[in-house]
């Protein structure tokens, strides 16, 4: 069967704003980003680079050096840090989908998506996919999972909302046109030899069998 690797970026270089806990294992310094999209370019297999958190590093640092290597990207935006200090502008959105990247939406407030109240839905899966489309002037029908974190209702909610395609963090090779897109985040320790190890690791199949399993388990619980 035909498959994909889809790899997960964060924050790149200093961050520019205040950190939530745990969050700094997510931050890469430039030259390890660099080295880790040069790595990636010598795959021989379909890669899916995309930016999670709406951080400013995603511009600043992440947009030069894509296009530097013509390369393309889907950029996963926070609503509800539109503007704020070290974190993407409106005009920074626009800048993206000039240059060819996507957009797609991460929710408001870095909520994880799991166990919400149905207020806490609409504003995480409908109000900020509405504030992000209404910014780009174009229909917004891809999410990714704060955290990593769903469920079942998740799932449900996401799909009556008309969205064409979910991003978790599962880390295992994808299916082209899946609904579900299982991605490998990039971590502060990372080097091109560690995230290649890591996709190969996947590949096994009894690794395989495993991750497939605990994806199964998310979507059911």
């Amino acid at each position: 069967m035909p498959e994909h690797i889809n790899i997960l970026f964060h924050g790149i270089g200093a961050p520019q704003r205040e950190l939530e806990p745990g969050e700094a294992g997510y931050w890469i310094t430039e030259a390890a980003f660099e080295a880790i999209l040069d790595e990636i370019t010598s795959w021989s297999f379909p890669v899916n680079l995309s930016f999670d958190d709406s951080n400013s590093s995603d511009v600043e640092i992440a947009l030069p050096a894509l296009l530097e290597r013509g390369l393309t990207a889907e950029f996963f935006v926070l609503a509800g840090r539109l503007e704020a200090a070290g974190s993407l502008g409106e005009d920074d959105l626009r800048e993206l989908l000039k240059h060819g990247m996507a957009v797609g939406t991460h929710g408001m407030h870095h909520h994880p998506w799991r166990g919400m109240s149905a207020a806490t839905t609409e504003t995480e899966l409908a109000e900020a996919r509405d504030r992000i489309a209404g910014v780009t002037g174009r229909p917004v029908t891809r999410a990714a999972c704060p955290l990593g974190r769903y469920d079942r209702a998740t799932l449900s909610a996401l799909r009556h909302l008309g969205y064409t395609t979910v991003f978790t963090s599962d880390r295992r090779p994808a299916t082209p046109g899946a609904w579900l897109q299982p991605r490998f985040s990039v971590y502060d320790n990372d080097t091109p030899a560690s995230v290649r190890a890591a996709v190969q690791r996947s590949r096994r199949l009894p690794i395989r069998a495993r991750n497939a399993a605990a994806t199964l388990v998310k979507s059911l619980r």
